[in-house]
C-alpha cells in the first residue's frame, strides 16, 4: 500500500479538446490543472475585474462552453475530459 498514488498524481487521459490547451496525456491531475492555469494566464483569459471569472477563447470554450465562467465550475467541467487509466497500466511514463 506504500506504492499508491494519490489520486491527484495518479496518471489520467486527456481528451483530444483538452490536449489542444495542456498537451497529450497521460499526466498527473495536477499537471494538467498547471498548464491549464498556464493557458489562461498566458492568453489572458481571467476577467481582469473578477479574476475568478474566466472568458473562454475558441480552444477553451470546445472544453468549458462558450460562457463565461467561475473558475470553480470550470474544473467541473473540465473533469469530464479526463478519464482515469486502467490499472494495467498503460499510462506510465
Amino acid at each position: 500500500m506504500m506504492n499508491k498514488q494519490s489520486a491527484l498524481k495518479r496518471p489520467v487521459q486527456v481528451s483530444e479538446e483538452l490536449a489542444e490547451i495542456v498537451g497529450k496525456g497521460p499526466m498527473p491531475r495536477t499537471e494538467v490543472t498547471k498548464r491549464l492555469w498556464e493557458y489562461i494566464k498566458k492568453n489572458k483569459l481571467q476577467d481582469p475585474n473578477a479574476k475568478r471569472q474566466i472568458n473562454p477563447d475558441q480552444k477553451l470554450a470546445r472544453v468549458v462552453g462558450n460562457q463565461q465562467i467561475d473558475m470553480f465550475q470550470m474544473t467541473k467541467k473540465v473533469s469530464s475530459h479526463l478519464k482515469e487509466c486502467p490499472s494495467s497500466g498503460c499510462c506510465s511514463r
